[in-house]
């Protein structure tokens, strides 16, 4: 008999060389929900896209990427 699981989601940023996981705060959440949920903690992600998801082990990994430009 075969059993389907839902994957567990994994989200993830890159900040001055450091990689941070961020806990799936609730699985009804879409992942640009996810993305404003954490915006507030890390300003930084405010202004993220959001890389197509990747399966591995078992889990949804989806990588929040920001662009650091200049003004003028």
């Amino acid at each position: 008999m075969l059993v389907a699981t839902p994957l567990k989601r994994i989200f993830s940023f890159r900040d001055k060389e450091q990689d941070i996981s961020l806990a799936d705060p609730s699985s009804t959440f879409s992942p640009e929900a996810v993305l404003n949920f954490y915006a507030q903690t890390y300003p930084i992600l405010t202004t993220a896209t959001i890389e197509s998801p990747v399966i591995n082990d078992d889990a949804i990994q989806y990588k929040f990427i920001f662009q650091i430009g200049t003004k003028g």
